[in-house]
């Protein structure tokens, strides 16, 4: 069986534990994770340069690696996602290129090389695929070719799915994944502080992070809280000298 119709039957498989539309996204990543010799994937799509929506990922540590990157607002998928070309960067280069996330990485997870491919087709300039090693070493061991040919049959099988999918106002099933419906919270609370704070979205985004890497949170989190009034404007305000309105 070559890789893509590999890939293809494990995406089936996959929908016994993880069904519906809504949940693709965790079985096309989980397929990702079974076909290539990474110990974790993440998926996620772009509505703008800060606007990153995760749809899917294999397992929890893929999940924690892409809200850590998200939190800091740096790291190999950012960057493969505004070049257009694959970022491949083991310990060193994660250390080197993006610092602040590469100690959360590591204190949080077990993982020490990140590889991040742009997706192709309908997602082409707005999806983004995270593989994640465990063990150290060259990330450049696994084949870039078997990887690229994954994200173009990930690409299509997502394509299709869309394409299959009744257009309804409340858009695509999978905006109702779980890791989309929390990310979306982050947004509500920007504009929570954006205007409690009088503060333009890019400062009130700054400012949200600031707390997550300063509290050792993730951005989810810290937004969550927020909008359950469990971290107060006051608080927030504390941390720049900002008057609460």
């Amino acid at each position: 069986m070559d890789l893509a119709r590999e890939f293809a039957a494990q995406v089936t498989a996959a929908e016994l534990e993880l069904p519906g539309p809504e949940l693709l996204p965790d079985r096309l990543a989980r397929a990702c994770a079974a076909v290539l010799p990474v110990d974790g994937v993440g998926l996620s799509v772009y509505f703008s340069a800060e606007r990153r929506l995760p749809l899917g990922s294999s397992d929890p540590t893929a999940a924690t690696a892409e809200r850590l990157q998200f939190t800091l607002g740096e790291g190999p998928c950012l960057s493969a996602h505004a070049t257009g070309m694959p970022v491949l960067a083991d310990e060193a280069e994660l250390r080197a290129r993006w610092p602040s996330y590469h100690d959360v990485l590591v204190a949080h997870t077990p993982v020490r090389g990140v590889i991040s491919l742009p997706l192709h087709g309908g997602l082409q300039d707005v999806g983004a695929l995270d593989m994640y090693l465990h063990a150290p070493g060259d990330v450049r061991a696994l084949g870039l070719a078997d990887s690229l040919t994954v994200t173009a049959a990930l690409s299509d099988a997502f394509a299709a799915a869309m394409a299959a999918e009744p257009h309804t106002e409340d858009g695509p099933a999978w905006l109702d994944a779980p890791g989309a419906g929390r990310r979306a919270q982050v947004w509500q609370a920007v504009g929570f502080v954006n205007v409690g704070l009088g503060l333009p979205s890019p400062d009130a985004l700054a400012l949200l992070r600031g707390w997550a890497y300063g509290h050792d949170a993730v951005l989810d989190d810290v937004a969550e809280a927020v909008l359950e009034r469990r971290l107060t404007l006051e608080e927030l305000a504390m941390t720049t000298g900002t008057s609460a309105s």
